[in-house]
């Protein structure tokens, strides 16, 4: 039994995959892919620390304007970022205007800045073994140890806003582990990283 769907085009996807063109794009061209760089790891946790609460599909269709405040999600930027800031992102309608959220992405950044090797380096170490893909959505977790252990030493290491859960979905969104369903139409990861 699975729980893929079909898409317009024919193709099997993750039920959420298909229920909007935008996830589609998403699930599709970029959630489950490996990320290894700094910033685009620094932006995907800011989006997931920002998700929190809401609809992922509002993150998404916001994603441009938070790309625009937040300067591409440089680290060395948004960690020079001041009150001033913060009171220029939460009049910014185009974004999610959430001071706690906000100031736990200035904080982040500014704890990503000082890492001595770097924001991938750090997350990449939690990645666990790559596994098969799970048969139905019933078998998609919503942690695991791996994402416990990666939330407690971002917290002390001065990250907000990132729990377990939030964790893992940054873990499947950048392909530390492959959470797509078995008979997905997207090509499985290849063992390692």
């Amino acid at each position: 039994m699975s729980d893929l769907v079909i898409g317009a085009d024919g193709l099997p996807r993750c039920p959420w995959g298909a229920s909007t063109p935008d996830y589609v794009t998403y699930h599709d061209d970029e959630w489950g892919r490996p990320v290894h760089d700094d910033n685009a790891l620094f932006e995907r946790l800011t989006l997931e620390a920002f998700q929190s609460g809401l609809s992922w599909l509002t993150i998404l269709r916001k994603r441009e304007a938070f790309r625009a405040a937040f300067h591409r999600f440089e680290i060395a930027r948004v960690a020079e970022f001041d009150e001033h800031d913060v009171e220029r992102l939460l009049a910014d309608p185009g974004i999610v205007r959430n001071r706690a959220k906000v100031e736990a992405a200035l904080a982040n950044a500014r704890a990503a800045a000082e890492l001595p090797d770097g924001l991938a380096t750090l997350l990449w170490s939690f990645a666990p073994d790559r596994r098969g893909r799970p048969r139905t959505r019933a078998e998609v977790a919503a942690t695991s140890p791996e994402s416990v252990a990666m939330a407690k030493d971002l917290k002390k290491r001065g990250f907000r806003f990132v729990g377990p859960t939030t964790a893992y979905a940054l873990m499947q969104a950048v392909g530390m582990v492959d959470d797509h369903l078995e008979g997905c139409h997207v090509p499985p990861l290849r063992p390692g990283r």
